[in-house]
């Protein structure tokens, strides 16, 4: 056996460390690779080397310095261009999207997006599939796993949809099964995994956008309609014992409030999604446009003029604040990061936001916790994309010989 398929063979259990850090863009470099993961100079080489073999990351043969760095120059890595791909799929609750998304968070390729849901969670998953299946086939790419992100809680291990209160689902739909079915009948033969569409979201930031770095990560939105949270704790998900914590959207914020799809009152479900503001704005709703996006036009740039639409974002600031102080004080997180309209909220309203929180929290503005918004254009669809390379990122080398 020669040097270097020794070297190789003590890095292998590195391969799946060394391939998520250049996923995450924490080792842009290999003398950065060799640092983070621990090994030998030649270890990392080998190992750098052989997921280039795979097709997974790029080498640059020319080391270079950084600038203005000292010491030896290094060679960089970056994420294979041509690489491999998943696909993702995000349902909500105005449609769905379709994405071919590559290593590095990057999307390689969208199909138009559709603005019905079907009552029949088969049929719009597998509109959502075929779509993605005509994707691979213009594109040519190999594909490696599928993700799908709902709007719902996910109960593990079944994967049902277990009360999916703003899509006409049946409570109880089998979603992996449905999207594990739709995949086998569109000829894409690769695992699908699901998940909640917060849960991936707050993922995908984690990984590539606004919670890197975070080590106890609290992510709360709203999607179309309704809101959701997720907690990820040392870079992973914090789910429960069956897939179903962080239903933060049923906090009550004000109990005298508007009645809730679960039948309490004053939820922060239904006091601060899109629909409550364009509510408490008087603004009648379209019902042929997405809540989403009426909502964030009423606030236009961030600061709303009209004296109607800058009273209801006051109402909706304070009592997102109040559920947000609620959360700090139970799950003590080190930032917040916030998206769908809660991010526009903190854009328009930043202060008023930041001091009910520290207001309501029981560590005061001493204790105050970062509160960001998220960066990510389209997070659920990156985070069921996370989902689906979540094998490849334990174990490059036996996923890939397995597809």
């Amino acid at each position: 056996m020669t040097p270097t398929r020794i070297k190789l063979d003590r890095g292998r259990g590195a391969l799946g460390p060394a391939l998520e850090l250049v996923h995450t863009g924490r080792a842009p470099t290999r003398a950065v690779l060799t640092t983070e993961l621990g090994v030998t100079r030649a270890t990392a080489g080998a190992v750098a080397t052989e997921l280039q073999a795979l097709g997974l990351i790029t080498v640059d043969p020319r080391p270079h310095a950084a600038s203005g760095a000292q010491g030896r120059p290094s060679h960089r890595l970056d994420i294979a261009a041509d690489g491999p791909v998943v696909l993702a799929v995000q349902v909500h609750a105005d449609g769905y999207r379709v994405a071919l998304v590559g290593l590095g968070g990057r999307i390689v390729a969208t199909a138009p997006a559709c603005m019905t849901v079907d009552a029949d969670p088969a049929r719009i998953i597998g509109d959502a599939v075929a779509a993605g299946a005509e994707l691979l086939a213009a594109t040519g790419r190999r594909c490696l796993g599928a993700g799908l992100a709902v709007p719902s809680a996910v109960a593990e291990p079944e994967g049902t949809a277990l009360n999916p209160l703003h899509v006409a689902w049946p409570a109880g739909a089998r979603v992996h099964d449905i999207f594990r079915d739709c995949l086998a009948a569109a000829g894409i033969g690769v695992p699908g995994r699901c998940g909640n569409d917060v849960n991936l979201a707050a993922l995908a930031e984690h990984r590539h956008g606004a919670g890197q770095g975070s080590q106890h990560l609290l992510c709360v939105a709203t999607g179309h309609r309704g809101v959701g949270g997720a907690l990820v704790l040392d870079g992973r998900l914090h789910t429960g014992s069956a897939g179903l914590a962080l239903e933060v959207g049923h906090l009550i914020v004000d109990p005298a409030g508007r009645a809730c799809h679960c039948g309490a009152r004053g939820c922060l479900d239904v006091e601060t999604d899109p629909l409550a503001l364009l509510e408490t704005a008087g603004v009648t709703p379209d019902p042929a446009l997405s809540p989403l996006d009426q909502a964030r036009a009423l606030l236009g740039e961030g600061h709303p003029a009209e004296p109607g639409t800058r009273q209801a974002v006051e109402q909706l600031v304070d009592r997102l604040g109040q559920g947000l102080a609620t959360m700090v004080n139970v799950l003590n997180p080190d930032r917040i990061i916030l998206g769908g309209l809660h991010q526009s909220l903190l854009a328009a309203a930043p202060e008023r936001l930041r001091s009910v929180v520290a207001d309501r929290s029981l560590w005061g503005r001493s204790g105050s916790v970062p509160i960001l918004p998220c960066s990510l254009g389209h997070n659920s669809l990156v985070g069921a994309a996370e989902l689906a390379w979540q094998p490849v990122l334990d174990d490059p080398a036996t996923a890939l010989a397995v597809r």
